[in-house]
């Protein structure tokens, strides 16, 4: 994995991004709260990489955050990377703009780091970002995600952001996106759920034929949030596997999860809302794993998915169906 002196991985568009991010979901008023002040605490400690995402509802707490940092000294705005996602409701090509103005003026930054489409499922457009039927199911859309594309590429074109890239694709997709006549310019990475329970071998080296970087969500795991997660499936962290290798290197379960993707050349997110964990978590770059322990942690894979988005199961565009 080649790092510059400042943990960065050039992208295929020479943008740099970060090797590790911190990431920003909330999932209710409370971790909402608790967010602003975790982003300040990882700047404070030396994180330069926030994902977020329109759908998260966070990008105003955010936004204050790196303010806040930028108007004390500690960054500069250029020094901070921040990626935004494009939600599902906006996929029709004459929408794409309008989502990434809106996280644009929540965050009150003149332009994103990275713009991403958050999940090749669409949804029907409207204010209500998870529009429901009567029987509370998820109102689908269809659109052919090649126009998207354009339209992100037209986005990048504008300067408003600087780099673009997808979420939650598979390989069929990303092919689709990379077939496509009149390309302009090809998706700098994919973030998937990835980590030693569903560790993605085949999507990765076929990102890394295309120049494609992959970037962990889940890695260490999941926060288990009910509404999304199955409960009955095992804790990643808790792994005798991963808490023996751990011990031998004097580290937590975590960072071992966290080093592992590096070493594979994965752009990793966590998350945590704890000063002491997110310190922890920075030192991910003090040590490496001996490649017989790389090929243990290998070894733990079970193809399980803690995010399956079952919600999403009968939309065409559904990512999950071709593994």
């Amino acid at each position: 994995m080649e790092f510059d002196k400042d943990y960065c991985i050039k992208m295929n568009d020479g943008n740099k991004i970060p090797a590790v991010g911190f990431g920003t979901y909330s999932p209710d008023a409370v971790q909402k709260s608790k967010c602003e002040e975790a982003v300040k605490v990882a700047i404070e400690v030396g994180f330069r990489h926030i994902d977020g995402a329109f759908v998260y509802g966070t990008e105003e707490e955010v936004g204050r955050a790196v303010h806040e940092k930028i108007t004390d000294g500690t960054v500069r705005r250029e020094d901070i990377f921040y990626t935004g996602k494009l939600g599902s409701t906006f996929h029709r090509p004459e929408l794409v703009r309008s989502c990434l103005e809106q996280s644009l003026k929540k965050l009150k930054f003149d332009y994103l780091d990275l713009f991403i489409i958050h999940i090749p499922v669409s949804l029907k457009p409207g204010p209500d970002l998870s529009p429901m039927d009567e029987n509370g199911k998820l109102i689908f859309d269809i659109v052919d995600l090649r126009q998207t594309w354009e339209a992100m590429e037209a986005c990048k074109d504008t300067g408003l952001v600087k780099s673009i890239g997808v979420s939650n694709f598979n390989i069929r997709q990303l092919e689709m996106i990379l077939n496509k006549p009149g390309l302009k310019y090809k998706p700098v990475l994919n973030q998937v759920e990835c980590h030693p329970y569903q560790n993605q071998t085949k999507l990765l080296a076929f990102c890394k034929s295309k120049d494609i970087l992959l970037e962990a969500y889940c890695a260490l795991g999941s926060q288990r949030d009910k509404m999304w997660i199955d409960q009955s499936t095992p804790v990643l962290l808790e792994d005798p596997v991963l808490g023996a290798i751990a011990k031998k290197y004097n580290r937590s379960p975590a960072l071992v999860a966290l080093r592992y993707q590096l070493q594979r050349g994965i752009v990793v997110l966590f998350k945590s809302f704890t000063r002491k964990r997110i310190e922890e978590n920075f030192q991910v770059y003090d040590f490496q794993l001996f490649e017989e322990d790389m090929k243990t942690i290998e070894g733990l894979n079970k193809n399980l998915r803690y995010l399956n988005l079952i919600q999403l199961v009968d939309h065409p565009q559904f990512p999950f169906k071709d593994e």
